[in-house]
């Protein structure tokens, strides 16, 4: 199923997305309503502080002894 920009699920064919965009015309629907992806906001902004200044205190060689570890993982699939 096709995804909007922020996650939300979208109709696959054309008729059921031209609906879509007539209940979000005549406001039915509301497109800027929130994706509650159920996650704490506060453990986000936490996770994303944590990463960056974890990113900060490594060599530029762990980075890449990293990446090529997940790139072998990740490709290394059968």
């Amino acid at each position: 199923m096709p995804r909007g920009p922020k996650g939300e699920k979208r109709p696959a064919d054309v008729i059921g997305n031209a609906v879509h965009v007539m209940r979000i015309a005549t406001g039915e629907v509301d497109e800027a309503a929130p994706v509650d992806d159920g996650k704490d906001p506060a453990a986000k902004a936490l996770g994303k502080k944590g990463g960056a200044a974890r990113a900060a205190s490594m060599t530029p060689e762990r980075r890449a002894e990293i990446a090529k570890a997940a790139a072998a993982k990740r490709w290394g699939k059968t």
